[in-house]
């Protein structure tokens, strides 16, 4: 038997060996979900932990009140969740699924896990199959009767698909890459006159099949070596550049680009603390503060009547996006002093209830801030 066709025998017998030996290599990329999980839940959850933070505040004439939805949206939505946890699935959901949908069954505001929308032009819109925790409810529900928000990022999602195909492919290559370049490669020289009977093939197989494993995924191995065999190493000498820090910066550049998208300083994201003020500036201005706009819009609606609203009740939502009144006390000295608010109207914007004294109410204004002709004939 020539060594040529003794080869073929053993390489028909073992699918490792013939793949290679006809040459033919197959790399499958691998989709890596990972990655896009990584980068969604690093940046969207940012966001849901800031926004559960938030306080719900319930007012009549800028006055707070209490009441049976104040509890439910600040401390047990249902019985099953805190108010924290209730907001950051919420925030989660709304950003991942581009939609949210939250229905009140017997004081328990629930967040569906998914559910049909019928579309009317000049009807409110119909909620069915709504399910939840693997429990569909059989009544249909109009809008008007729930808490439906959107985050109007169609189009982002399918660029965010896209984006995470292509960083994957990189991603895999490189990982790829640095396994070849590190792998340990080896030929086996077998002796073109020795005679085999099916025996000694088996033999022979059973002995490649656990050369081969004996290598395969490991750093050290050591395996017998059989007389008329041969098992030589081949290395080119070089050494790869490719490495773990690779992988990192392109995990890095895929979660920048996502938290670009959703308008969060990438400096926030990755805990850098240079600039922080600007950053959280930037990020409650054009991330957060757009989120409770949103929010505060559609309770409004869905919870207080047309009249009320007219009457003075409103809903707003404060928290992280209300300065600190220590670091601005200067400032705070400035708009009561210059008469231009009055110090319950500068305790609202920094996020504390109006004070019941009546002297809170009036502006104050000092001698500084009085006109030319105030202080004319005076000394």
């Amino acid at each position: 038997m020539s060594k040529i066709g003794f080869l073929n025998n053993i390489f028909t017998r073992n699918s490792e060996i013939a793949s290679s030996y006809d040459f033919e290599f197959y790399y499958e990329s691998s989709q890596r979900v990972y990655l896009k999980e990584l980068a969604l839940e690093t940046c969207i959850n940012f966001i849901a932990r800031t926004i559960s933070a938030n306080d719900v505040r319930f007012s009549k004439d800028n006055k707070r009140i209490k009441n049976d939805w104040d509890y439910l949206l600040n401390v047990r939505p249902n019985t099953d969740q805190s108010a924290s946890d209730f907001w950051q699935s919420l925030i989660y959901k709304l950003i991942n699924n581009n939609e949210v949908l939250i229905v009140n069954i017997n004081d328990n505001l629930l967040i569906a896990d998914s559910f049909y929308r019928e579309e009317y032009a000049l009807f409110p819109d119909i909620f069915s199959n709504v399910t939840y925790k693997n429990y569909t409810f059989n009544r249909k529900f109009n809008m008007d009767q729930v808490i439906y928000l959107t985050y109007n990022n169609t189009k982002l999602t399918k660029f965010m698909d896209g984006l995470f195909s292509d960083y994957a492919d990189v991603f895999a290559n490189v990982i790829d890459a640095t396994k070849r370049a590190h792998q340990i490669r080896g030929v086996v020289d077998v002796e073109s006159a020795q005679s085999f009977s099916d025996d000694n093939n088996n033999k022979l197989q059973g002995y490649i099949d656990k050369l081969f494993n004996a290598f395969a995924n490991k750093t050290l191995a050591i395996v017998p070596q059989l007389k008329g065999m041969k098992y030589s190493e081949i290395s080119d000498g070089t050494t790869s550049n490719l490495s773990i820090e690779e992988g990192n910066k392109l995990k890095r550049a895929l979660t920048d680009d996502v938290a670009k998208i959703l308008g969060i300083p990438t400096a926030l994201v990755h805990g850098e603390m240079a600039d922080l003020d600007k950053s959280m500036k930037a990020y409650i201005k054009f991330c957060i503060n757009p989120l409770l706009k949103k929010i505060e819009d559609e309770l409004n609606a869905k919870i207080f009547e047309k009249s009320e609203i007219q009457d003075g009740y409103k809903i707003e939502i404060r928290g992280i996006q209300i300065s600190n009144v220590i670091e601005n006390a200067e400032a705070v000295d400035k708009l009561v002093a210059s008469g231009a608010y009055t110090r319950n109207e500068v305790r609202e914007k920094f996020g504390d209830e109006r004070a019941d004294d009546p002297e809170l109410d009036k502006y104050v204004i000092t001698k500084n801030y009085q006109t030319v002709d105030a202080t004319k004939g005076g000394e």
